[in-house]
C-alpha cells in the first residue's frame, strides 16, 4: 500500500534545491563550484555540466509529484553520488587533509537523504520501506565530520558566522560544532533521534538563511573575495546557496521520515489499542 496525502516539505525541499542546481548548470553551463568536483581539465566538462543540469532539474521536478517523487529521490541520490565519489577519490589521494573529508560527508548527506526518501516513500510493508529509518540515521555518520571541522577549523569557521549575532563568530562555529556532534550521538544511539534530527535540520537551514543568502543578497565579506580566486565570485555565491539549501533539505527529509515513521508507529499503536477495547 502507497503512502497519500501531501509529502513530506523536506520531499518538496529536496526536489526544489535540485531544480535551483539544475537551472544554474543550464544558465552557467557549470557545475556549482566547489562542492560538485569536476575540475576544469575533465574532457567534454561543460557538455557534462548541461547533462548533470538537466538530470538535476528533471530529477527534482519529479519530486514535486507523488506517483514520481520515489524515483526522483533515486535519481537524485545517484547524482549526488556521483560527486560524493569525486570527492572521496580526492580525499584518498590526500587523506591527511581534513576539509576533503567534511566535502565527503556533506555529498554523502544528500545521497543518505535521497535513499532514505525513496524508501519512505516506498509501499508500506516493503523491505524498503521498513529501512527507512535505519537510512535515514546514516546520517548520523555525516554529522560527525562536520562538527569536527567546525571544531579543528575554529577560526576559520568563526569567519561564516554572522558578525552581528553576539558573542561571536568564534562561540557559534564551536557551539554548531557540538551541536553536530550531539546529533550525531543522538541518530546513531536512537536515543530522542526525532528530535535530534529535527533540530539539525533547523541549524543546517540556518546557515542558508543567515549566511548564504544575505552574501549573495547584500554582498559576501571581503575576506571571501580574497579566498575565491578562482572563478566568478558570482557563481559561487550562486552555487553556494544552492549547494546550501541541499544541504540543509538532506537533512531535513532526515527529520521528516524518522519522526514520520515514530507518528505512523504511534497512530498504529492507537488503532490496535481502540481495536482491543472495542472488542
Amino acid at each position: 500500500m502507497e503512502r497519500r496525502g501531501l509529502l513530506p516539505a523536506g520531499i518538496y525541499l529536496y526536489g526544489g534545491a535540485a531544480m535551483y542546481l539544475g537551472v544554474l548548470g543550464l544558465v552557467s553551463g557549470d557545475f556549482a563550484t566547489n562542492w560538485q568536483r569536476v575540475t576544469p581539465g575533465v574532457p567534454h566538462r561543460e557538455m557534462l555540466a548541461y547533462l548533470a543540469g538537466t538530470w538535476e532539474l528533471a530529477a527534482g521536478a519529479a519530486m514535486l509529484w507523488r506517483g514520481t517523487a520515489r524515483w526522483g529521490a533515486l535519481a537524485l541520490a545517484g547524482s549526488y553520488g556521483l560527486f560524493w565519489f569525486l570527492w572521496m577519490v580526492h580525499a584518498a589521494s590526500a587523506p591527511q587533509v581534513w576539509d576533503s573529508w567534511g566535502n565527503v560527508a556533506e555529498e554523502l548527506s544528500a545521497v543518505i537523504a535521497g535513499l532514505a526518501a525513496f524508501a519512505w516513500l516506498s509501499p508500506t510493508g516493503s523491505g524498503w520501506s521498513r529501512r527507512a529509518v535505519s537510512i535515514a540515521r546514516l546520517y548520523g555518520l555525516c554529522a560527525i565530520p562536520f562538527g569536527l571541522t567546525h571544531l579543528i577549523h575554529l577560526t576559520g569557521a568563526g569567519h561564516f558566522a554572522p558578525q552581528w549575532i553576539p558573542p561571536g563568530g568564534k562561540f557559534w562555529a564551536g557551539a554548531t560544532g557540538v551541536f553536530f556532534l550531539m546529533g550525531a550521538a543522538s541518530l546513531l544511539s536512537g536515543v530522542l533521534m526525532g528530535l535530534a534530527s529535527r533540530l539539525l535540520g533547523i541549524m543546517v537551514l540556518a546557515f542558508e538563511a543567515l549566511i548564504w543568502l544575505p552574501w549573495l543578497l547584500f554582498g559576501p565579506p571581503p575576506w571571501l573575495k580574497n579566498l575565491v580566486a578562482q572563478g566568478s565570485v558570482t557563481h559561487f555565491l550562486w552555487s553556494g546557496n544552492g549547494v546550501a539549501t541541499a544541504f540543509g533539505a538532506a537533512a531535513w527529509v532526515v527529520a521528516d521520515v524518522i519522526n514520520g515513521a515514530a507518528k505512523a508507529r504511534r497512530a498504529e499503536r492507537v488503532g490496535v489499542e481502540s481495536g482491543s477495547y472495542a472488542a
